[in-house]
């Protein structure tokens, strides 16, 4: 009895107070998506005797420890700090080309006591607080503010790619041109940034017979945006053509740049069956794994693809087609609905946050995930080349669960201490 009136006198909202204007949808789907990693990723390593699953759920666990305790922090002490985090995460990126351990080709992550750190990934949580504190003090209305963003922004960006890390570099550049949008930069501003790429790869693929229009009629519309959005009309124009025509033109030159598992990722997007038992071999395997599972998959640890080890290190980047062999189109369904109410609660505590640095924090996590979502799952239904970007919250990737969690934290501090109105009684 005396337990019993206790517990029913204890303060129970006292207790959940600090949490209690958090958006728990939010947090739990996460935590959800965490669970069900863990258990794809088991069946991915069933056969092989690894146990890298309850790696990922503890890691897991001291990332919602994170989110719980970052949601309580007012994220306006950020704003006093982002310079700091700034040069912090340009450090640590420097310090990976000085003393990072080398695996896959590229040199990304730092040792620190067999945990191997990738600063990479928490470079894109602090290129979100930068470019949120920069758009907080002066808007992206003015190619000014734009320019300044940009120019923040490439440091980082320039560091990743030397890694090389084409991936990551990617992700910099949606976080960047969301928050942009986001904090009102002119959209034509921002299709004017990414032309010069699609003109180098609209040149060097449309290059034969009448295919040659399409390029040039797409220059030609970058030139009516450029003399629309931009000042001194035309020579904007004049010059928004002549870039992007150098930019075809260039096509090879950027092609060069890149690393030779880079160029063959592309290659074999277009026509994986070039090298079906090499660098294709991810991709094709992929697919036959996702088309076997049909409507309800084979069932947990049945899926043939998956237990029989046909597509190598599935547990990281490849870990939805385990989930679209063992649960079928049901379960991928699942998946995705998950991930679209994420990208949505997101989007309704960026719309309601109580200044433009919370709402800014809230749209660079949205745009974090919502680029590795797409390309991840692209990647593995052969709608996008393989870039080595990890599924939020479901591959293996201790780095990248961290920097997940702790992106969401941030986002929930922003709803969590986001202003109410009350209406006031007349007394």
């Amino acid at each position: 009895m005396i337990l019993q009136k206790a517990f029913a006198q204890f303060n129970w909202k006292g207790l959940i107070q600090p949490w209690q204007e958090m958006d728990w949808w939010l947090f739990s789907l996460p935590i959800a998506l965490t669970a069900l990693g863990g258990v794809m990723i088991s069946s991915t390593e069933r056969n092989q005797g690894l146990t890298d699953w309850w790696q990922h759920w503890i890691t897991g666990g001291i990332g919602i420890v994170l989110a719980l305790l970052l949601a309580r922090m007012r994220y306006e002490i950020l704003l006093q700090w982002h310079w700091i985090i700034y040069g912090v995460v340009n450090f640590t990126l420097i310090a990976v080309k000085i003393i990072g351990t080398v695996g896959l080709g590229a040199q990304r992550w730092i040792n620190i006591g067999g945990f191997y750190l990738q600063p990479s990934e928490f470079a894109k949580l602090g290129i979100i607080i930068t470019i949120a504190a920069l758009l907080h003090k002066q808007t992206a209305d003015s190619l000014q503010a734009v320019v300044r963003t940009l120019a923040v922004a490439s440091v980082p960006w320039v560091l990743v790619f030397l890694e090389p890390n084409l991936g990551t570099s990617l992700v910099f550049g949606s976080i960047t041109l969301g928050m942009l949008y986001w904090g009102n930069a002119n959209p034509g501003w921002l299709l004017l940034l990414i032309a010069p790429l699609i003109s180098a790869i609209l040149f060097n693929v449309l290059n034969a017979n009448w295919l040659i229009l399409v390029p040039l009629v797409w220059v030609a519309g970058l030139g009516i945006v450029g003399w629309k959005t931009l000042p001194w009309r035309n020579l904007s124009a004049f010059a928004v053509v002549v870039i992007n025509l150098i930019s075809g033109k260039l096509g090879q030159v950027l092609w060069g740049l890149l690393q030779d598992y880079q160029k063959q990722r592309i290659v074999l997007f277009f026509n994986p069956d070039l090298d079906p038992l090499g660098g294709g071999y991810h991709l094709i395997q992929s697919r036959i794994a996702i088309g076997a599972g049909g409507l309800l998959g084979k069932g947990l640890y049945q899926g043939t693809q998956t237990q029989l080890n046909f597509i190598p290190e599935q547990w990281t980047d490849f870990i939805f087609s385990a989930i679209g062999e063992e649960l079928g189109f049901v379960g991928c369904m699942a998946v995705l609905v998950a991930f679209w109410l994420v990208c949505f609660r997101l989007v309704v505590i960026a719309q309601n946050a109580k200044d433009n640095f919370g709402s800014l924090i809230a749209i660079g996590v949205l745009f974090m995930l919502i680029f590795q979502i797409l390309v991840n799952i692209g990647m593995t239904i052969g709608l996008s080349p393989v870039t080595g970007l990890p599924l939020p919250w479901l591959s293996y990737g201790r780095s990248a669960l961290l920097a997940t969690y702790i992106g969401i934290g941030l986002a929930e501090s922003v709803a969590n201490h986001r202003q109410r109105f009350k209406l006031k009684t007349s007394s």
